[in-house]
Formats: structure tokens, C-alpha cells, sequence
């Protein structure tokens, strides 16, 4: 049977690409293969659309190569019971990891666990077996003392911190970023790191207890190579201040795990992680310290989630958790899909932990380790993404490492750049927001989520101005003995400051004239109306109204709509009865230029206040357009954030 089916293969000619690029020029038929074919990414590399198999690659993989990645769920729900019950129900049903969200963290979102004292948090993790799952601390202000509460936490039950798999998730670099200031200056904050790892190292905990959390930059709207950079040169500054306090290289290296955001681009996220992996690589082989696998936590992007169509935000969810765990990732948090509404319920809760369980159980996506080894397009995205990320290092390291350029604003700044073209092509919906900016629904259903307040100052620590600084042995002391975070916090002593980036969602500009609409329609009964003059027959005017009518929605504009009107006087009279204010014409080039001047006429006479077309005829029928009436040509590439504003604007102050 081997036999004949090689044979049958050796009948057919062997492909080659320029046979593939003869063909594909034929159906461009003259267009341009550049803007047709390769994308960009934020970084400016090309994304091309066929490249050859890299024949010899190597895998790029974790510790965990050949098992499944950790399933993690959140502990983010204030009341210690509750936080209780939903961590139990998400061990029950596949979960094997929690993460510990403690107030003030970047994406704690104003709520987080309640955790001033270790009873508080021996509540909330009631009934929880730490020794048979792994626990993360997600990084925040007071991660120093968050990481203390858990270990003593591990002493009071009793249990050995050998046992147990933490990842204590200090992270004094991303909380910098995140809140624009340290309570420290840099050489206090490289002892106290020292201290707390050894601390724990002496106890008998594994870690790792710093983590390089690059969600801050994300958020923000740092583009992939630039969150590369970051997190290397947060890992190197990690690195040099614990070999500078007693650690080996060694020890310290084992000390460092990553945290990356994966948004719905598959290619880039998995090209991401694996960059990664083989950046820190080099860093190990620099330093001279023998190279290991890293441990990623991968966490679904909090700028991808939207407020509108929610349920768009599980497709999102199923993205990341394949790209990321395809590309390697060792644990992962999807966030559930309401997330950007309040804090999830139990249903939001379970899709989100099934989203990993059916990608893992029913897919079996773990059990290949980096399956994009080989492929010509992920090898390439990959060595393209570390070579500009080294190159930004090199940049943050030359103008002094992380903290300055995090002082000096300079990071901050790069970020700023790529944002604003990422914001002007969301505007332009050059990068489409699936039920957001593109096939939005007006009078979607609302989705449930819990009736908890959110508050950005819950639980915040302040340190008190004589609370001593102790060391980190004494913090857990301290801790087991019945203090409160507040009570072993230490006032600061001199601090670092920088520019606070900012954290969005893609989608909020969108939302914003959503939110708007929908109060218009509280008040006044109905969304602002535009009336659509749809021209002759279905086939010739369906494109262009089916496209106005969802870019109108995307602002929460109701268009009125028809099958088509055969003449001037038809649209005039159904234009008459709609009570719009404004109206769209839309059909073909070639109707325009018979019945458009016309029509505009006789909407401009039945009262129009604004008359739109979509599209664009060519200069000179726009040009007798234009004379009749037509107030704005409506077509691909405008920044629609500002005609929907406008057009809003327009329709309400009536």
C-alpha cells in the first residue's frame, strides 16, 4: 500500500512558488500584491501569504512540553464566601489553577479578594487543597507583602511549602508602569526582592516569586515587539538585582517567571511566546547562566473585550487560548466575556474555564509540543518579532535599563506612537471590532453579571509612616501572628515616579456613542434615525445599504430601511413618512447618475436636514452630487468615529 501511494504522488508535478505566483497575479488582474497580500503588524513587519517550510527547525518549548497547560481561574470576588464557593466550582469542573486577585491589581478592575489578614484569606480559599493545585499571585502594589500573606498562609494550615506550587507573582517593575510610582528607591526595592526570595528559597518553596508582567504595556497599546522588550529588559533588571543582593545566576534565573496578554491574533500571539522563549534564552547564554525552560502565565487580552455583543468576547477568548497554548504557554486565564460589564457570574465563569477544557480534552492541542516548529510563516513572524524586540532592549538598555526609561517617559512614549495609529485605524475600521465597529446590534439582550460595586480604591494598602520595614521572615512572623496587611506595610521612603500608562479597551470609543444612543432612546423613545433611499433594484443598491446600515448602528444610529425605491417622488413620500431627519441614498455608480440628483432634490424639498451618500461615484458625478444638495459622501477609510460623532450630533440637538 506504501508503495503505490508514493507512486501515485510522483505522477503529479512537483509545486513550485512560481507557478503559485502566476496564478495568483492572474485572479489580482493588475492589483497590487503588496496591498493586496501582505499585511503589517504594529511593528511594521510583513506578514506575507506563503512561505517555504524551514526544513531542520527546533522546537521551542516550556517544562511542561508534552502535558497539558494549567487551567486557571480567578479569585477576584470581594466576599470571602463567595470567592470560596466559585473557586471549589471551578476545581470541580476542570480547573487545576486560581489566581489570586487582590485589590489594586491592574486587573483586579475594582473589585479583588479581600485578603487584609491570612484568616481573611484562609476563608477565601476555604475547602481549597494547595498542595494539589497551582496558585498564582497576580502582580500588585503590595505585591511584597500579598507574597508574604500566601506563605504564611502555607504555615498556618500547616502545610509544606515544598509541596505546594506558587507563583508569588512580585512584580515591582509592572506596577511602576501600571500606578507611575514605587515607594522605594531602586537599590531598596532590589534588597527587599532578594530578601523575599530567599526568604521563601529558605522555607522550602519552589517559586518562581518575580514574575515580568508585560499586560500593563499591552493595555496601554504597546505593540508585540515592544512587550517583548520590556519583558526581557524587566527580566534582566530582576536578575541584576538579585545577583547584586547574594543570589547565584542560577537561582535568580529560576526566580523569574513571564506574564503575557494573547489577543485574538493567532499568528502573532503564538509568534509572541515563542519569541519569548528564545530572547531569554539569549539572555541566559550572555550571563552565563546554564538556560532553562521559562514558565509563561498567559492571560486572555483585557483590550479585545467589549461592553457590546458580549458574546462576540468567547470566540476572542477561544482565539487566545489557542495561540497561546499552541505557542507555549504554561498556564492560562481566559477572561470570562462579561468582564468588561461587571464581575462574572457563575455561566461566564464556566464558559471560560470550558473554553481551555474543550481546546485540551476534545482538540488535544497539548499534545504536540510547539507544532509550529518547521512552519515557514511562524518561523519567520518569530525571528522577525525577537530580532526588532532585541533591538528594542538594546535601546532601553543603553539609555539606562527599565526604571529610567520608564522615568524618563521614554517607553511610555513609543507606546503612545503605536497606539495612536492602532486607535486611527480602529477609527478608520481598518481594524474591525466584530460586533463593536463592524455587524453591531441594536437593542442587543443584556447579559448578567454579579451585583458587586466595583471600586478602584478597595482594599488598597497604604503604608503606615512608623510601621517598620521588615524583613520578609518577619513578615510572614508577623502575618501568622494575626497582623493585618495595613499593619506590616512600611510608609515610603523615597519613591520613583514616572508617567502612569494608561489602560483602555479598543472598543470604547464605539461604546461611548453606543452609551450615548441608548440614553437618547430612554428619553426620546426611539434611537436617532436615518432614513435609507435605497435606489432601484435589490442587487444594485443591497451592498452599499447593508454597509451604511451597520456602520450606523456601530454609532447607535437606527437606519429605516426599504427594498428600493424606482423614483425621486417614491423616495420623497416614504422619506416624508418615516420622521427622520437625515437621509442615505445608496445604489450603484450607475443609478447615482440617473436618478441621484434628482433624489437629492427632492429630499432637500421633503425637509432633510442632512442628505449622505455611500460611496463614491467618481469626481465628477460627486461633483453634480455635490451641487444638488449631498452634505457628505460616506465611503471605506474615513475616521467614522468622527462622522458618527458628527452625525450623532446632528440628529440629537433636534
Amino acid at each position: 500500500m506504501s508503495a503505490e501511494i508514493l507512486s501515485l504522488a510522483s505522477d503529479f508535478p512537483q509545486p513550485r512558488e512560481a507557478d503559485w505566483r502566476a496564478l495568483v497575479d492572474k485572479a489580482l488582474k493588475g492589483g497590487d500584491f503588496e496591498k493586496r497580500l501582505v499585511s503589517k503588524t504594529a511593528d511594521g513587519l510583513a506578514i506575507a501569504p506563503l512561505y517555504p517550510g524551514r526544513i531542520g527547525a527546533t522546537s521551542i518549548s516550556g517544562e511542561t512540553a508534552g502535558q497539558p497547560w494549567r487551567i486557571s481561574a480567578r479569585v477576584d470576588q470581594p466576599d470571602a464566601d463567595t470567592a470560596s464557593t466559585q473557586a471549589l466550582e471551578d476545581l470541580k469542573n476542570g480547573v487545576d489553577s486560581l489566581t489570586l486577585v487582590f485589590p489594586g491589581s491592574l486587573s483586579a478592575r475594582g473589585y479583588g479578594l479581600t485578603g487584609e489578614t491570612v484568616d481573611q484569606l484562609d476563608s477565601a480559599l476555604n475547602g481549597v487543597a494547595l498542595e494539589m493545585i497551582r496558585l498564582r499571585v497576580d502582580p500588585a502594589p503590595a505585591g511584597r507583602i500579598n507574597a508574604a500573606l500566601v506563605a504564611a498562609l502555607v504555615e498556618k494550615r500547616g502545610m509544606k511549602p515544598g509541596d505546594c506550587s506558587i507563583d508569588f507573582g512580585i512584580d515591582p517593575l509592572g506596577n511602576l508602569a501600571h500606578r507611575g510610582v514605587l515607594a522605594a528607591d531602586w537599590g531598596t526595592i532590589g534588597k527587599r526582592l532578594a530578601d523575599a526570595v530567599q526568604a521563601l528559597m529558605a522555607k522550602g518553596f519552589t517559586g518562581p516569586f518575580l514574575t515580568c508582567d508585560t499586560r500593563p504595556y499591552h493595555e496601554a497599546g504597546a505593540s508585540e515587539a515592544q512587550e517583548l522588550a520590556v519583558a526581557v529588559a524587566t527580566g534582566v533588571a530582576y536578575l541584576r538585582a538579585l545577583t547584586a543582593n547574594g543570589l547565584e545566576g542560577a537561582q535568580a534565573r529560576k526566580a523569574i517567571s513571564f506574564t503575557h496578554a494573547i489577543d485574538a491574533d493567532q499568528f502573532l500571539g503564538m509568534a509572541k511566546l515563542r519569541a519569548v522563549r528564545r530572547l531569554w534564552a539569549r539572555v541566559e547564554e550572555a550571563s552565563g547562566i546554564p538556560s532553562q525552560p521559562i514558565w509563561i502565565n498567559a492571560e486572555s487580552a483585557w483590550r479585545m473585550v467589549t461592553q457590546r455583543d458580549s458574546w462576540v468576547n468567547m470566540l476572542r477568548g477561544t482565539m487566545a487560548t489557542f495561540a497561546a497554548g499552541v505557542g507555549g504557554a504554561n498556564s492560562m486565564t481566559v477572561l470570562p466575556h462579561t468582564m468588561a460589564l461587571g464581575l462574572p457570574d457563575g455561566f461566564s465563569r464556566r464558559i471560560a474555564r470550558n473554553t481551555q477544557s474543550v481546546l485540551l480534552e476534545e482538540s488535544n492541542l497539548w499534545r504536540v509540543a510547539d507544532p509550529a516548529a518547521g512552519a515557514g510563516g511562524y518561523e519567520a513572524l518569530t525571528d522577525e518579532l525577537a530580532g526588532v524586540a532585541w533591538a528594542l532592549f538594546q535601546d532601553i538598555e543603553s539609555k539606562g535599563g527599565i526604571v529610567e526609561s520608564l522615568k524618563t517617559g521614554h517607553i511610555q512614549s513609543l507606546i503612545a506612537d503605536v497606539s495612536a495609529a492602532r486607535e486611527k485605524d480602529i477609527a478608520r475600521r481598518k481594524a474591525a471590532i466584530t460586533g463593536t465597529s463592524e455587524f453591531p446590534l441594536l437593542g442587543e439582550g443584556g447579559v448578567d453579571v454579579l451585583e458587586v460595586e466595583s471600586d478602584p480604591t478597595r482594599g488598597v494598602p497604604t503604608g503606615g509612616a512608623s510601621n517598620p520595614d521588615l524583613v520578609f521572615a518577619d513578615l510572614i512572623a508577623a502575618l501568622v501572628g494575626g497582623a493585618s496587611i495595613g499593619d506590616v506595610t512600611p510608609g515610603p521612603a523615597a519613591t520613583i515616579q514616572a508617567s502612569a500608562l494608561p489602560s483602555g479597551r479598543l472598543a470604547e470609543p464605539f461604546e461611548t456613542l453606543r452609551d450615548k444612543a441608548e440614553a437618547h432612546k430612554e428619553s426620546s423613545g426611539t434611537y436617532p434615525q436615518v432614513f435609507l433611499a435605497s435606489l432601484g433594484p435589490i442587487a444594485a443598491h443591497t451592498a452599499r445599504s447593508t454597509w451604511i446600515k451597520n456602520l450606523l448602528a456601530a454609532g447607535g444610529i437606527e437606519a429605516l430601511t426599504s427594498e428600493g425605491y424606482a423614483s425621486a417622488d417614491e423616495v420623497k413620500a416614504a422619506f416624508q413618512d418615516s420622521g427622520a431627519l437625515a437621509a442615505c441614498i445608496c445604489s450603484s455608480d450607475e443609478i447615482y447618475g440617473d436618478l441621484g440628483y434628482e433624489t437629492v432634490l427632492a429630499l432637500k424639498e421633503a425637509g432633510a436636514s442632512r442628505v449622505l451618500l455611500a460611496g463614491r461615484p467618481g469626481d465628477d458625478l460627486e461633483a453634480s452630487l455635490k451641487d444638488s444638495g449631498v452634505d457628505t459622501f460616506v465611503f471605506a477609510g474615513q475616521d467614522m468615529l468622527a462622522f458618527l460623532s458628527d452625525m450623532q450630533d446632528q440628529l440629537m440637538k433636534n
